[in-house]
Formats: structure tokens, C-alpha cells, sequence
């Protein structure tokens, strides 16, 4: 179901850009990028190792794009994760039911839609060097604009190759955080510090592109995010386009906010 952007609070829909201070973009290339997720817990005691490994890892987002989601499934036990969200929750076991499995876990690797079990750094090259072999089956585009006032725009377009992959194509759009950090005082993890990269602090979609075998939408990024803790300057907007009947991610896109201001 599509999201309504102006009742969250965070982003509204905007028609024209006011006067840009800085901007960065990003395009998709020739070859397909995998999207790597994680679905994680602050409040599940094997997820922080999962973490690390993903925050450890010497990414690059040419060639395979990370996002950590932070499920709520977890909060009964103590610890109410403060990245959490029921619909990321929803989104694994979507998931699951795409592959055929009954049940979801943490922490859990997908691999463009797919279980991959462990953090195994090796597979995970082998996997990206598959994935470079393939044509593109989409054209995605990011581009943000930073404001004097401290506010972004984002505009994320998707394009499909091919009509017959433009059907069932979802596009998604996250905006993720890095570089951040809790301290836990109960439940498994309870006193703990936990670190986290490549977290999901919004994620909007699915839009379709079967129509006009195309879509374009701006999202505007308010200052106050950074009175909330939000920083800009270590957050990022990611766009991937999913298969609506079998779960398989056909490209996607990552670009890092390049400036930001106070």
C-alpha cells in the first residue's frame, strides 16, 4: 500500500525546489547491484554480532547496497528498540512468505530478497561477482539537494528496461542513518552499548512503474530531523525496485548526503 507521505511527520511532498546550496546524485550503471538487508534487534542477543559485521565490512555501494532494518518483535522482552518499526516487521515476513518459509529470525541476512545465512564475508564476494554478470533490468536515479536552511530534497526516479519487468515492479525508497549508538539497559543485551550502520529511519513505498514504465517522486528532508539527533551529514537515501510476485530485488541504488548545514 503506498504510503501517505504528509501524515508522517518526517517528509513532505513537494511540487518545486527552493534555492539549492549543494547537491550530489548517483545513477545506476550496466550491471545489476545487489541490495543486502539485515533485520536486526537491539533486543536479541545474536544480533549485535551481525552488526558489527556489517558495519565492518569495506563496502562498496557500486557494487552491493546494505540496509539494516530493526524489527519490534523483540520489544515484549525488556528493551523497546528505539529504531524499531511493526511495518519492517511486516516487511521480513513478507519476505519469508516469498521464499517459502514459515517463520522469521534474528539476526537475518537477504541477499536481493533471498535468505543468506551467516556473515561470511566470502560468500558474500562471490555473490556480488554473480550479481555483476547481470544486465540491469532497471535505471535508478538519486539526487539530493542541500538547503541553506538545513533542509534536503530528494528526488529518486526508477525506469525499467523492459515492460515485462515494469508489471511487478515495487519501488521503494529508504532513508538510512549511520554512526549510531544506544545503551542498553535491559532485556538480553542489557548493559551493553550497541553501534549500529545502514539503519532504516524511513521507508516509503511500494510505488508502481507499470503504468507509464516509469516514477519519479521528491521527498523533503525537515531541519528538525537534526534537533531529533538526526544528522545529515551520516545519512543517506537508498532506492530498489522489487518484484511484486516473487520477492526478488532487480536493482538498486544507494547515495550518502553529501553536505549539510547547521
Amino acid at each position: 500500500m503506498k504510503k501517505r507521505l504528509f501524515l508522517i511527520g518526517f517528509f513532505a511532498l513537494v511540487t518545486s525546489l527552493p534555492a539549492i546550496a549543494a547537491g550530489c546524485s548517483a545513477k545506476s550503471g550496466t550491471m545489476t547491484v545487489p541490495l543486502l538487508e539485515l533485520y536486526t534487534s537491539e533486543g536479541c542477543s545474536s544480533c549485535p554480532p551481525a552488526d558489527k559485521w556489517l558495519s565492518g565490512l569495506k563496502l562498496d555501494s557500486s557494487k552491493v547496497v546494505p540496509l539494516a532494518y530493526h524489527v519490534d518483535y523483540w520489544d515484549y522482552i525488556g528493551w523497546k528498540d528505539r529504531f524499531a518499526k511493526a511495518e519492517y516487521s511486516d516487511r521480513q515476513r513478507k519476505s519469508a512468505t516469498f521464499s517459502g518459509a514459515g517463520f522469521v529470525y534474528t539476526p537475518q541476512f537477504m541477499l536481493n530478497g533471498r535468505d543468506f545465512k551467516g556473515a561470511d564475508e566470502s560468500r558474500l564476494n562471490s555473490a556480488i561477482i554473480s550479481n555483476q554478470k547481470l544486465a540491469s533490468r532497471a535505471n535508478l536515479s538519486l539526487q539530493a539537494n542541500t538547503q541553506t536552511n538545513g533542509e534536503i530534497t530528494v528526488t529518486a526516479r526508477a525506469q525499467a528496461v523492459k515492460p515485462v519487468d515494469a508489471q511487478h515492479a515495487d519501488v521503494f525508497v529508504a532513508i538510512y542513518e549511520n554512526k549510531l549508538a544506544s545503551k542498553v539497559n535491559a532485556g538480553e543485551n542489557s548493559g551493553r552499548e550497541l553501534k549500529h550502520d545502514y539503519v532504516v529511519r524511513a521507508l516509503f513505498g511500494a510505488y508502481q512503474i507499470k503504468h507509464k514504465n516509469e516514477f519519479t517522486q521528491n521527498f523533503r528532508l525537515d531541519p528538525a530531523w537534526k534537533k531529533r539527533g538526526y544528522q545529515f551529514e551520516n545519512m543517506g537515501a537508498v532506492i530498489f525496485v522489487q518484484n511484486s510476485k516473487t520477492g526478488e530485488i532487480i536493482q538498486s541504488l544507494a547515495l550518502k548526503f553529501c553536505d549539510s548545514y547547521s
